[in-house]
């Protein structure tokens, strides 16, 4: 499936967080979502961009929006990436893919001349009212939060 469009209702979905609770998108209406896919907790690029939106904790609560981190990890890799990196947002474990197919950021890949199927890193900003708003496909992680934190600037304008 292809990455959703904006002005297009974001997939609702259902997903185990790493606190042990369940989190759904549709319960979050009322309310601005950045929901980000990254490939795989504890990697270098990864680790950066969590710990980037860790300390722009307060940048994100400014504008009332709330973060939904989603790889293809089994949620107890995901709870020990929270409690390493001390994150203070919510990840979600997405073991299946399911939601990965469902956001269209389960891709195929290469490294070193090897195919794989993985997470794609990119981020879905839903409104209020559960549109898209606005996608960022292959964002890096030094950039997420600029990115995302002005884009959310304009849209609230």
């Amino acid at each position: 499936m292809p990455l959703p469009e904006i002005g297009q209702p974001a997939p609702d979905f259902t997903l185990p967080a790493a606190d042990g609770s369940s989190v759904s998108l549709s319960e979050l209406r009322g309310q601005w979502v950045v929901v980000y896919f990254y490939p795989k907790a504890s990697t270098p690029g990864c680790t950066t961009q969590a710990c980037s939106i860790r300390d722009n904790e307060d940048a994100y609560a400014e504008r009332g929006a709330r973060v939904l981190g989603i790889s293809p990890d089994p949620v107890d890799k995901v709870a020990t990436f929270v409690e390493k990196q001390e994150l203070n947002f919510t990840l979600l474990g997405d073991e299946d893919h399911a939601v990965c197919d469902l956001y269209g950021t389960w891709v195929e890949k290469s490294m070193y001349g090897r195919k794989y199927w993985g997470a794609s890193r990119s981020t879905v900003i839903v409104d209020p009212d559960g549109n898209v708003a606005e996608v960022f496909a292959k964002i890096t992680p030094k950039a997420h939060d600029e990115k995302v934190l002005a884009a959310l600037d304009r849209l609230q304008g």
